[in-house]
């Protein structure tokens, strides 16, 4: 895949994750990524379409996504959302993914996928 636009959400899950919501919103194109830990960095500099990988669990990591349109949170080192944070991430249509890799390996393989 060597357009960034043509890869979806739903690649990246299959390629790097496990799902936990999602739905349509998986259909959603991938723009680039952010890997922050910090809220305010991603409300500041987050862009439409990214992936957010984070190893924050709390619902406000929904309410930061949607705010800046991101496209998915993937939860690095295999932290477990909080319970809210599900149910929020569903409300708001957000893909919730979780993975055992590191953040600095999730956006190497990103890298590789062809996210820019």
């Amino acid at each position: 895949m060597a357009e960034s636009a043509l890869i979806t959400v739903a690649d990246v899950a299959r390629e790097l994750a496990t799902q936990v919501t999602g739905g349509e919103a998986l259909q959603t194109p991938v723009t680039g990524a952010q890997v922050c830990d910090l809220l305010s960095h991603v409300m500041a500099r987050g862009r439409e379409g990214q992936v957010w990988i984070t190893i924050q669990t709390h619902p406000n990591i929904v309410a930061v996504a949607a705010l800046a349109r991101l496209s998915a949170i993937v939860l690095a080192h295999g932290m477990q959302p909080e319970e809210e944070t599900v149910m929020r991430a569903e409300d708001e249509g957000i893909p919730l993914l979780l993975s055992e890799d590191s953040a600095y390996t999730l956006a190497g393989r990103l890298y590789l996928l062809g996210v820019r």
